[in-house]
């Protein structure tokens, strides 16, 4: 029996926030994997490892985490007033496929980057020394991200001394504005709120009523209060990951959440969409210690806050629940906004697992509906790998 060769397909190995994933010029896939389908979904699972039944990704470039098993393809931007498109593939570890649903708010870190790196990006645009302001499309969601990215001598400065919790190293700093957050999911109407309530009551078999507050900002995502769960808001990955009923009692948040967001019809069809919404739970500051041994005092921070994805508790948090995070704490009444003390603010600093985050955003009133201009944090990126990425010849 003859077997193809493998095929060779220009890409980068990046690192954004606290995820990484795999960079694709779309001009640079093989042709039949430049449109949306069966042939691209194969190729980016061959390309990360998966489906894998151990769990593990030994065969392709994924890590064998949600934040290591992404995929990214950026490609100059037909869009008005933008430079770049952005399509996010969330890829599934032992299952196979393509989760397209969502952004990734710490991948958005590194975009900018890649396509000053990668000339998807004018000339013109890019000072000798200083910042250059990358204008993103994000074509998952609709919606505008604008990435500042520092520049030395002509070229991204991807070395400096910000540090970011959840990474080891400190790198350069890049500033990311999600313009306009809140999703537009036309389940969901493209309500920032879409059942038109700041707190919800969800009747979650195993658990009852549970209070929890659905926001389209950044990523769909449900917010409950830990207590209510029998949490303090301290845990750490092991306290989550390793207890099975812990997780599907999380699973089942999601999913009933997810039904009255609108953005599924039933239960059962969660789980064909692992990477949206997210699950996160909330509670008042509280002394801990990080995962970095690091000791976190509730004076560094206004509220506490732990997310999960793709199934699993986060080891930090996802950039776009980050954006959630702080435009729910900007409006008065939310389960995040009580959590954090209650009243307005325009930026918020959170405890998560590996240490503390702040993210502002921007958010009014108009007519009886909230709206969100902006939210903004730091993050940093850095090219871990460049050249090419094998495939078997027959795998797409």
């Amino acid at each position: 029996m003859a077997f193809l060769p493998q095929i060779k397909i220009p890409a980068t190995y990046m690192r954004g926030g606290t995820s990484k994933g795999v960079f694709f010029r779309l001009q640079d896939l093989p042709e039949r994997a430049q449109v949306p389908g069966p042939a691209r979904d194969a190729l980016l699972l061959r390309v990360i490892g998966s489906p894998d039944p151990y769990g593990k990704q030994i065969d392709g470039m994924g890590g064998a985490t949600s934040s290591t098993s992404k995929t990214v393809i950026l490609s100059r931007s037909a869009k008005p007033d933008h430079d770049v498109d952005y399509l996010f593939g969330q890829v599934a570890i032992e299952q196979a496929f393509v989760d397209w649903s969502g952004n990734c708010g710490n991948l958005s870190a590194a975009v900018g980057s890649f396509a000053i790196s990668s000339g998807l990006v004018d000339a013109s645009r890019i000072p000798k020394d200083g910042v250059a302001t990358v204008r993103i499309w994000q074509a998952n969601i609709g919606k505008t991200i604008i990435a500042h990215v520092p520049i030395t001598g002509g070229a991204v400065q991807e070395t400096g001394d910000f540090e970011l919790d959840g990474v080891t190293f400190p790198a350069a700093e890049v500033q990311l504005e999600f313009m306009d957050p809140a999703a537009e999911d036309k389940g969901a109407g493209g309500a920032m709120f879409p059942t038109g309530q700041l707190v919800d009551e969800l009747e979650v078999p195993g658990v009852g009523r549970l209070q929890a507050t659905l926001i389209n900002a950044g990523i769909p995502t449900i917010f409950v209060n830990a207590e209510a769960i029998g949490y303090t808001g301290c845990e750490l990955q092991e306290a989550i990951n390793g207890d099975p009923e812990a997780l599907a009692l999380f699973e089942a948040i999601r999913a009933h959440g997810a039904v009255r967001m609108g953005l599924i019809r039933h239960v059962d069809e969660a789980a064909q969409r692992q990477h949206t919404p997210k699950v996160a739970f909330v509670a008042k500051p509280a002394d801990y210690v990080a995962s970095s041994g690091r000791r976190v005092a509730a004076a560094e921070v206004d509220l506490l806050v732990r997310a999960l994805s793709m199934g699993k508790l986060h080891h930090a948090m996802m950039g776009t629940a980050a954006v959630a995070i702080g435009t729910a704490a900007a409006i008065p009444g939310t389960l995040v906004n009580l959590a954090a003390g209650g009243g307005a603010r325009e930026a918020v600093r959170f405890g998560h697992p590996s240490g503390t985050l702040r993210v502002g955003a921007q958010a009014r009133q108009v007519g009886g509906e909230w709206t969100v201009t902006k939210a903004i944090m730091s993050r940093s990126a850095r090219v871990l790998m460049e050249g090419w990425v094998r495939v078997p010849g027959d795998a797409f």
